[in-house]
C-alpha cells in the first residue's frame, strides 16, 4: 500500500536562529515528509537559512499567522499535515506517534499538549489564560481541549481542507478548536514537551495583546455559535432592568391612578421592546446557525476521512 503523504508546515515570521534546528529536528523524525516553511514578511534571514536547510520555502505577504496558516491550508496538498511553529520549542520527536495515532484511530485532529520542560518555556499568565479559555470552550461546546493554543498539531485532509480560516492572528489556535468541537470531529491528544526558545529567538507574542484578541474571538464565535443564549442573555438583562424601574411606577398608578414619571415610563417600555427583539434575534439567528452547521458538516464529510 502507499504510504500516506505527510507534510511538515511551519509558519515563520524573523525566526533565523531557530529555524534551521526545526527543519532538521522534523526531518529526522519525519524523512518521508516534505518541510513547508511559509515566511511571513520576516526582516531576518529567516527564508534563506530554511531554504539552505533543506525546506520549501513560500511566501504570505498578509501578516498575521491566521492568514499564514490559510494560505498554507489551501495550498499544500497532502494526506497528512503536521503544524508546529519554527521557533524549536516543540519536541519533533513526537510527531511519528502522532501521525500514528491519527491514522490508526481514523482521527481528524491530534492537539501536542505542551508539557513545560524549562521554567522559562511557558509564562504563567498564559498558563492562567489557557485554563481560562480551555474552561470556557467547554461551557460553551460540552468538551474542550487541555491545551487549546497549542501551535503543534496533526491534521487529516478532511479536517484541512474544510476549514474555513477567518482569523487573522495568533487567535488561530482558537478557531482551529472551536471548527473541531464545533463538527464534532474525533480527535485526540498527546502529551509533547515544550522547551525554551534557543538563544537569538525572541517570542512574537503579547501577554495582554494577544490574550484580549483571544478574548474578543470567544465572545465572537459564542455569539455566532450560541446566539440564542448570546441575545437571551442580554433580553433577560434589558428586561430585568425594565421590570426594576417600573416597580415604581407601578405603586404609584395603583395609589393614584396617575403616571407622574413619563420619561421613566417610555424608558422601561423602549427596554422592554428591545428585548423583545433580542430574544426574536436570538431565536432567528439560531436557526441560520443550524441550516450553516448542517452545510459545513456536508463539506467536511465530502473529504474521505483517514480510515478510506
Amino acid at each position: 500500500m502507499n504510504q500516506p503523504r505527510i507534510a511538515v508546515l511551519l509558519p515563520c515570521y524573523n525566526e533565523e536562529a531557530a529555524i534551521a534546528q526545526t527543519v532538521a529536528a522534523f526531518r529526522d523524525a519525519l524523512p518521508g515528509a516534505t518541510i513547508y516553511v511559509y515566511d511571513n514578511n520576516s526582516r531576518d534571514r529567516t527564508a534563506e537559512v530554511a531554504a539552505a536547510a533543506g525546506a520549501v520555502v513560500r511566501t504570505e505577504r498578509m501578516q498575521g499567522k491566521g492568514h499564514v496558516v490559510r494560505r498554507m491550508f489551501a495550498d499544500v496538498d497532502a494526506d497528512i499535515y503536521v503544524m508546529a511553529d519554527g521557533d524549536a520549542t516543540y519536541d519533533a520527536g513526537a510527531a511519528p506517534g502522532m501521525v500514528a495515532t491519527l491514522t490508526g484511530e481514523g482521527l481528524d485532529m491530534i492537539v501536542g499538549t505542551r508539557v513545560h520542560e524549562a521554567a522559562d518555556a511557558y509564562r504563567r499568565g498564559h498558563v492562567l489564560g489557557n485554563k481560562a479559555m480551555t474552561g470556557l470552550l467547554a461551557s460553551l461546546f460540552g468538551r474542550s481541549f487541555t491545551d487549546i493554543f497549542s501551535g503543534y498539531r496533526v491534521f487529516s485532509r478532511r479536517f484541512v481542507k474544510s476549514f474555513p480560516v477567518l482569523s487573522a492572528g495568533f487567535e488561530i489556535e482558537t478557531e482551529i478548536s472551536v471548527h473541531a468541537l464545533e463538527l464534532k470531529m474525533p480527535t485526540g491528544e498527546v502529551e509533547t514537551a515544550y522547551y525554551a526558545r534557543p538563544e537569538g529567538s525572541a517570542s512574537k507574542l503579547n501577554t495582554y495583546r494577544d490574550g484580549a484578541r483571544i478574548g474578543r474571538t470567544i465572545l465572537t464565535l459564542y455569539r455566532i455559535e450560541r446566539p440564542l443564549w448570546f441575545f437571551g442573555a442580554i433580553a433577560a438583562l434589558l428586561t430585568a432592568l425594565a421590570v426594576i424601574l417600573s416597580i415604581p411606577l407601578g405603586i404609584t398608578y395603583v395609589e393614584t391612578g396617575l403616571v407622574p414619571r413619563l420619561p421613566t415610563a417610555l424608558l422601561a417600555t423602549g427596554l422592554t421592546i428591545v428585548a423583545v427583539l433580542n430574544l426574536f434575534t436570538g431565536l432567528i439567528l439560531d436557526t441560520v446557525v443550524r441550516g450553516r452547521r448542517e452545510v459545513k458538516r456536508l463539506a467536511y464529510l465530502a473529504v474521505p476521512g483517514p480510515l478510506a
